[in-house]
């Protein structure tokens, strides 16, 4: 079965750090893009951060020099170092990949259960 597990959540301090981690698993041909998404109460979710199969990544404006997504593709594995904690950034934050699939190789779109963030004093 193919999932992707999140790890790494919790309660953080304002000004603190908190490392999300999601790992791919079941049988999987390859994994293009990976991403981090988050959703706070009575909001719609917003894309926080984006890295492509190359490297390449993205961030939302409100978490630029803040947060840094990196991954693994040896362990199937995204990252994301969040630094600079502040309460708005808390949510449930989602973990969201483009995995290659299945005996015909499908490219398919999965997303975690969520990991939940909380910054706090």
């Amino acid at each position: 079965q193919v999932q992707l597990v999140e790890s790494g959540g919790g309660l953080g301090q304002p000004g603190g750090s908190l490392r999300l981690s999601c790992a791919a698993s079941g049988s999987i041909f390859g994994i293009r893009t990976m991403a981090w998404y988050r959703q706070a109460p009575g909001k719609e979710r917003e894309l926080v951060a984006s890295i492509s199969s190359a490297g390449s990544t993205d961030y939302a404006d409100s978490v630029k020099n803040r947060f840094t997504i990196s991954r693994d593709n040896a362990k199937n594995t995204v990252y994301l170092q969040m630094n600079s904690l502040k309460p708005e950034d808390t949510a449930l934050y989602y973990c969201n990949a483009a995995l290659i699939v299945g005996p015909r190789a499908y490219e398919y779109d999965y997303w975690g259960q969520g990991t939940q963030v909380t910054v706090s004093s």
